[in-house]
């Protein structure tokens, strides 16, 4: 009864100390900053709006920024934070206290997940301010077309933030499976970054695939999109909408499957 308890422990120094390394670094600061001036200026965009309406092109383009540099932090966190420990060697100095594999594995992705919470609640609550500082100021000039009052729905946007986050924990996950077993760190961001992409494209690819007169091509486009999961379900409907059914169960499905395989992968890793 002792051991689970102990497990979670040292796994949560793990993360802990993931999670201290990562917010001092600069590319953290870096990216927390630009994410912030991007959101920040998404109202000095409003003129090339292309028609949509002013607040739902500052909502849209502010999320688009979080969520791309958010995947930029996310690949990058997650590599630079597992091969430090290597190439300082003071992963044999954790593993030695003793800390099982597992439990630095685990520790790993909680710690990188944890800088992903940070960066996403924080850009999200500045949209917020964004969105209800120009909104208000609408408010004062047109009165008549705010006659039900704000037209944000605030809740959504915490809902889409919250998406952003499940979307960024799968890609944290897939890139420490990466890490688990690349021989570099370039190799492992590269790969970090394809997952990106084919997740956002996988639809498509299927669609194309499908269209395709080659049943190789179809059964390998196929077992693809069985593996590698399809980012574009991690965006939330319109505001009234709803949380989408159980988007967070295929999320926690993809994490527990990446973080289980780089925790067998990393146990027969030679260090």
């Amino acid at each position: 009864m002792t051991a689970v308890p102990g497990s979670v422990r040292r796994i949560g120094l793990v993360a802990h100390n993931t999670l201290r390394e990562a917010v001092r670094q600069r590319l953290f600061q870096f990216l927390v900053l630009l994410a912030g001036l991007l959101v920040l200026g998404a109202q000095f965009l409003r003129e090339f709006n292309f028609g949509v309406p002013e607040l739902k092109f500052i909502a849209d383009l502010g999320l688009a920024v979080i969520g791309l540099l958010g995947a930029v932090l996310t690949v990058t966190a997650t590599v630079q934070l597992f091969f430090t420990e290597l190439e300082n060697r003071t992963v044999l100095t954790l593993l030695a206290k003793p800390v099982t594999r597992t439990e630095f594995v685990l520790g790993k992705f909680l710690g990188a997940s944890g800088v992903t919470v940070v960066f996403c609640a924080s850009q999200t609550l500045l949209l917020a301010a964004v969105l209800w500082s120009r909104e208000v100021a609408l408010m004062r000039q047109h009165p008549e077309v705010f006659a039900h009052g704000h037209v944000i729905n605030y809740t959504w946007l915490a809902q889409c933030g919250g998406l952003l986050w499940l979307k960024l924990a799968v890609l944290g996950a897939l890139t420490l499976l990466v890490v688990s077993y690349a021989g570099t760190a370039l190799f492992a961001m590269v790969t970090g970054a394809l997952i990106y992409l084919c997740g956002h494209l996988q639809s498509f690819a299927l669609e194309a695939a499908a269209r395709a007169g080659s049943a190789f091509t179809r059964t390998a486009a196929g077992i693809a999109g069985r593996i590698l999961p399809d980012f574009q379900l991690f965006q939330m409907p319109e505001a009234g909408g709803g949380f989408p059914p159980g988007i967070a169960a295929y999320a926690l499905g993809y994490i527990a499957a990446a973080c289980t395989l780089a925790a067998f992968s990393f146990a027969r890793r030679e260090l």
